[in-house]
């Protein structure tokens, strides 16, 4: 055999082996590939059933109208498994449900505003829903303080509504005019009176059975009033989780 035959031979030889590798090659990542969709497949199948599950306790709290609950499990299954169909059908559910979760938590803010007070006193019980405003208020030049807002029902001096200072004190001796604006309505124009006592610094809203009806479906309660200090003050009070049975009688 020829030189030229047998580097033929060892080039025809070389090829072979070359196709060879060259296919085990090509059939291992086409294993490979297959063996990563499968896994694929599995993961998505697992994702499935554990959204499923998800979303069959979001809708439970849903069914219970617990919209806290229903929002907290809603958010866990859209961060884990955000390309679900059970993700895709609770996503509407799952807005209104935050929504409704951040209504129920205003409402229990406000609620926790108020006060009320059932005391036993000379001729039967004496019950009061009160309310600090918003902001503190500067009623002396010394500094802000809370102002109250106070509804009192007594068995002997019967119903009254005022507000109390911390310091400071009115400029409404004998009588003086508030103004009173629910939300962005017009101020309303209320006679006023600071009693002469040092029991407490209160100044009373004569027509109390008015300016508690006033606070039905408000939500703001801007009261203006003089103080001694000079000029005129604005306390504002949320008094839009107002209790309105504890005072059942005012209604």
């Amino acid at each position: 055999m020829s030189t030229t035959d047998t580097a033929s031979r060892r080039r025809l030889l070389l090829a072979l082996a070359t196709c060879a590798a060259m296919a085990l090659v090509a059939t291992g990542c086409q294993d490979r590939a297959e063996q990563a969709r499968e896994q694929a497949a599995a993961k998505r199948a697992a994702d499935n059933v554990a959204a499923d599950q998800a979303a069959t306790a979001f809708d439970d709290a849903i069914a219970k109208e617990n919209w806290a609950l229903a929002k907290a499990q809603g958010d866990v299954l859209l961060a884990q498994y955000p390309g679900t169909p059970a993700a895709v059908r609770i996503r509407a559910q799952h807005a209104e449900a935050k929504v409704r979760t951040e209504v129920s938590r205003e409402a229990m803010r406000l609620a926790a505003l108020w006060a009320y007070n059932v005391e036993s006193v000379t001729g039967g019980q004496q019950l009061s829903a009160a309310i600090y405003s918003r902001d503190r208020v500067d009623t002396d030049g010394g500094g802000a303080r809370p102002v109250r807002l106070i509804f009192r029902d007594h068995p002997t001096w019967g119903r009254s509504s005022y507000l109390v200072l911390e310091a400071g004190d009115f400029d409404c001796y004998g009588r003086c005019r508030v103004q009173v604006k629910i939300d962005d309505k017009s101020a309303t124009s209320m006679a006023a009176n600071r009693p002469k006592t040092d029991e407490a610094i209160a100044m009373f809203i004569d027509d109390q059975r008015a300016l508690w009806r006033m606070t039905r479906g408000a939500r703001l309660m801007r009261i203006e009033f003089p103080v001694t200090a000079g000029g005129r003050r604005t306390a504002v009070f949320e008094v839009g989780g107002l209790e309105r049975g504890r005072l059942q009688s005012w209604n």
